[in-house]
């Protein structure tokens, strides 16, 4: 029996959102609130919320961003607005061009378990020429970032932390979430985090900044979070762009065994086009990469390998787990897909150095980039309860138990539940721009074909070769701009689009083949 762990799975799910409640109303002429400098600080207002500079600091440790930062104060739980309150983490970028438009762009991150600020450079790089012209609001989502965030804590107040150097099983995860919602007592309740509440925080956060409408960008899980909000608030919308679309219906965690093995056997298909690459690696990639995984499987290896930060030796066991989630991360980006069949191949050959760096290089990129308790109050309110096994997943690679390892803390972790309807199709007469990559491993194109379907003014664009969320590729950032600047995604010019082509694979260490 085979599983990809927490950490995979955690992973696997990048999709997240944004925020709730206020009393503010946006002005009767629908123009943009009040922003402005206090003349006797550093003080900017955006409507009723009061900025201060600061500087975002990206989660992978990269560029600052330069910004504005505030907090719009909620009620923890919407039907109690006397009780427990919470501050909504917001930035703002300014238009970098005027005053900005009276409908500044809110970004939702992915996850779910994302915090947008930490996000802030590459959201600014993606928006860069909407930034031209409008303001770009980012918000940790409550329970991420600075938003009142579900980490795990232990009952003195210290980070729990739960070995992951091999797999964990269900009774593991089990009793670490037990754990971590003890350790929330009298600081949260997990049951007022989920995508719902986080669609009322936006709005709180739109009415805040006195606007009358919003343009949303929301990637990946911050897609559900888009669907929803203009669902609920299609008079404060006026454009979506969706990126790496999850449908409302879609169980997030239950079908990634399946779209990762699509996935890859769109890879090999690729490979199998290409002379030098058949010629190289005439074993089919998930043939050889079952057959690495069956036989770590059944023998682990102990290996010496370089740490990919601090170059000194290290000794750790590669087991089957970590080799068929390095195939999930890496299969997110074309440029680390390209790297799979070389590290495949020389695992098969008996080398398994390079592959162990690589797990451990990408483990540890992502271990700070997801709130676990948050993504729990989503996943276990909105997906586990709907959850319905596939057969057909014990013939793919990763096998059928990543959902019960992804859905096990939900038998612990109080959660509060979707609301009648949740899942519907996300239906509307809006602008609507959706976006996916033709290897993506868990967002597939289909799913944006599935949305598509019920929105009479969207366009969905497949970007050929890409993996998972395309909003920065090629001269998307171009289109996108050009997008919410006309609000009209049927008449967008994305010829350029077809300059895209595929990243072939590595043929050695030295990179591609000439």
């Amino acid at each position: 029996m085979r599983n990809t762990g927490i950490l995979t799975v955690a992973v696997a799910t990048t999709f997240a959102a944004t925020l709730l409640l206020a009393g503010c109303q946006p002005p009767a002429d629908g123009q943009a609130g009040r922003k402005d400098t206090d003349a006797t600080d550093s003080t900017r207002h955006f409507g009723t919320i009061a900025f201060e500079p600061c500087s975002l600091a990206s989660v992978d440790g990269g560029l600052t961003t330069e910004a504005q930062c505030g907090t719009l104060q909620v009620a923890e739980n919407p039907a109690d607005t006397d009780g427990r309150q919470i501050d909504l983490n917001i930035a703002w970028l300014p238009a970098s061009r005027g005053s900005g438009t009276g409908d500044p762009v809110f970004f939702l991150a992915g996850g779910p378990g994302q915090a947008a600020t930490e996000h802030a450079a590459t959201v600014a790089m993606t928006l860069n020429e909407v930034g031209k012209q409008r303001d770009i609001i980012l918000i940790d989502q409550r329970g991420t970032g600075k938003s009142h965030p579900l980490d795990c804590r232990d009952a003195d107040g210290n980070p729990l932390k739960m070995d992951e150097s091999a797999a964990p099983s269900e009774s593991q995860l089990v009793a670490f979430a037990s754990r971590c919602a003890q350790g929330l007592q009298g600081r949260a309740d997990p049951r007022f985090y989920t995508t719902t509440d986080a669609v009322r925080d936006l709005d709180s956060v739109r009415a805040a900044l006195g606007v009358a409408q919003i343009n949303l960008v929301g990637v990946s899980y911050g897609t559900r979070v888009a669907q929803h909000y203009a669902a609920t608030w299609p008079q404060h919308t006026r454009s979506v762009v969706l990126d790496g679309v999850a449908p409302n219906s879609l169980v997030v965690g239950g079908e990634f065994a399946q779209t990762l093995e699509d996935a890859l056997g769109l890879q090999s298909a690729q490979c199998r086009e290409l002379p030098a690459c058949r010629a190289r690696y005439p074993v089919d990639m998930r043939e050889q990469l079952r057959a690495v995984m069956d036989h770590l499987e059944a023998t682990p290896v102990e290996v010496e390998y370089r740490d990919s930060r601090t170059n000194e030796a290290r000794r750790d066991t590669v087991t089957a787990d970590a080799v068929g989630g390095l195939a999930f991360m890496f299969s997110y980006l074309p440029q680390t897909a390209s790297l799979l069949p070389l590290m495949i191949d020389e695992a098969a050959r008996g080398r398994y150095a390079p592959l162990m760096s690589l797990v451990q290089m990408s483990g540890d990129s992502m271990q700070a980039q997801m709130t676990r308790g948050m993504q729990w109050s989503v996943l276990c309110a909105e997906d586990a309860g709907r959850y319905v096994p596939d057969p057909a997943a014990a013939a793919t690679i990763i096998g059928p138990d990543v959902a019960k390892l992804f859905f096990a803390p939900c038998s612990v972790w109080p959660h509060g539940q979707a609301p009648e309807g949740f899942h519907r199709p996300f239906t509307s007469d809006l602008p609507v721009l959706l976006l996916s990559g033709e290897l993506d491993p868990v967002t597939p194109p289909r799913y944006g074909e599935q949305v598509v379907q019920h929105l009479p003014n969207g366009r969905h664009l497949v970007l050929r070769g890409q993996g998972h969320n395309v909003s920065a590729t090629g001269c998307m950032p171009k289109l996108l701009g050009q997008f919410i600047e006309s609000a009209d995604a049927r008449g967008l010019d994305a010829s350029c689009l077809d300059s895209l082509s595929y990243v072939p694979p590595f043929m050695h260490f030295n990179g591609w083949s000439p």
